[in-house]
């Protein structure tokens, strides 16, 4: 189920600190009540190869979102304990040493599962021992979402395991949904800040491709 155009599930989910503090944010009241935009990010497990890769990106690109008024928060379902040792792991070592925006621990699984978004497969009944058996790790696909002020969702991707995101392209659409709400303009195909948009008409959509 996409949530685009819906609002962002009302939850808590654990979090960790770069300080080793654990504590609960929830993404729909961290939108709402700070009247920002979230970027959510999802990634499948700690301690892998492309995930710190993603969360370094997203480190490094912290100022740009900080200017776009959005907070960046990552997450997937390892436990708060997991995130702090690799958060204390060099980044030489494969880890997200230096990492400073929250991380969520979703270790029940009831976000991931509400966006429906786990890596698991149901296999066939076992009768012998009464139960469903799944297969999968049951981990996050690298999934993203982008929140507005009303915590209603304007984006949301999902990319397989092996793909890492390209983090300008975040910037890029919230660029593009702030000038919406501020200009009431449409953007285009390759919009970018700085290009003309245009309006949501016949007109409108005429004078641009004469232009272009």
């Amino acid at each position: 189920m996409s949530f685009v155009g819906k609002k962002f599930p009302n939850i808590s989910v654990n979090a960790m600190s770069e300080m080793g503090d654990t504590y609960q944010i929830n993404l729909f009241e961290e939108a709402t009540k700070n009247k920002k935009k979230v970027l959510l990010f999802w990634y499948p497990k700690d301690f892998t190869f492309v995930c710190p890769t993603e969360l370094h990106a997203f480190q490094e690109a912290l100022g740009e979102f900080e200017k776009r008024n959005t907070i960046v928060i990552g997450a997937s379902c390892d436990t708060p304990e997991v995130h702090f040792a690799w958060l204390n792991t060099s980044k030489d070592n494969g880890g997200i040493e230096g990492v400073t925006y929250p991380i969520l621990a979703d270790s029940n699984r009831n976000l991931a599962s509400i966006l429906d978004i786990l890596d698991i497969q149901s296999s066939d009944y076992n009768e012998e021992l009464d139960t469903i058996l799944y297969e999968g790790d049951n981990v996050t696909y690298r999934a993203t979402y982008l929140i507005d002020e009303e915590g209603t969702v304007f984006h949301e991707s999902i990319n397989h395991m092996p793909l890492g995101r390209n983090v300008k392209e975040y910037i890029r659409l919230i660029d593009a949904f702030t000038h919406v709400q501020e200009k009431g303009e449409v953007c285009p195909a390759n919009w970018e800040e700085g290009k003309d948009a245009m309006n949501a008409n016949r007109d409108g959509v005429a004078e641009y491709l004469k232009s272009h």
